[in-house]
This record gives C-alpha cells, sequence and structure tokens, in this order.
C-alpha cells in the first residue's frame, strides 16, 4: 500500500482541516511537536508545530503529513497526489473545493481518457489531478 506523506511550512494543521471539507477525510492523529517525549524537545518557537498528522479518506486511502522544520522546505516537484472517483459529479465537485484559493492547471473537463479529469494546486501549494476514468480506462 502506498500512502503520500506530505510536507507543510507551517500550515499542516490548516491543509488538513481544509481536506476534511473538501476531501471527506477524517483526521485520525494530530502530533505536535510540543507532544514528542523529554528527549526530543521541539526547538524553540516550533512547539505547535505539526509533528505527524494521519487522515483517513472515505475510499480507505490514507494522507499522512508534518511540518517541515525551514531548513527542509522545499517546493513540491515532480509528482501530483492522484485522487480518482467513479462519479463525474462528485469528482468535480472535489477538484473546485481544493482547487479553491489555489491555481488551476488544467480545467475539470472531459477527455478521451476520462469523464472528467483536472489538475490544480491547492492553497497550501500541493499539486492535484482529479480523475473519474472513462469505461475501460
Amino acid at each position: 500500500m502506498l500512502n503520500p506523506y506530505l510536507f507543510y511550512q507551517d500550515t499542516c494543521e490548516a491543509a488538513f482541516n481544509f481536506y476534511v471539507k473538501a476531501l471527506g477525510g477524517k483526521i485520525e492523529a494530530m502530533l505536535r511537536a510540543s507532544e514528542a517525549p523529554a528527549d526530543m524537545p521541539a526547538a524553540p518557537g516550533r512547539e505547535k508545530t505539526i509533528m505527524h498528522a494521519r487522515m483517513s479518506l472515505p475510499d480507505g486511502s490514507v494522507l499522512m503529513a508534518s511540518d517541515a522544520p525551514p531548513e527542509h522546505v522545499q517546493k513540491p516537484q515532480g509528482f501530483s497526489i492522484s485522487l480518482t472517483l467513479a462519479d463525474p459529479a462528485e469528482a468535480e465537485r472535489k477538484f473546485n473545493a481544493l482547487a479553491d484559493g489555489g491555481t488551476v492547471t488544467m480545467p475539470f473537463s472531459k477527455t478521451f481518457w476520462a469523464k472528467g479529469f483536472g489538475m490544480c494546486v491547492d492553497r497550501f501549494g500541493i499539486p492535484w489531478m482529479v480523475n473519474c476514468p472513462a469505461e475501460g480506462m
């Protein structure tokens, strides 16, 4: 099983709360740096950041994430989180929700391989592809 692990620049909690609404996810864990064991104290000023978060999605997928230390923050490149849905109306709704406040890189529309497909970068900088495959794809 593959599960994406996303890194944020101190916006992990806000991103996961956004995904609860956009994707219907359920946050199962949200551990702050201040909750680490005493022998692993949080860096000064990072106590409220998220050390680890886990979200389950209605289809059984899992997203995990954390707030990366400033020296490890990088712009996501070379990948997209791909979300596949059977219902084109639901796929378009989730695409629009993810794109809200972000950037649409390919508008959601019918393609030769899909009843609907779109690409966006959400308001937290994470690239997404939402796909509703055509029959036989």
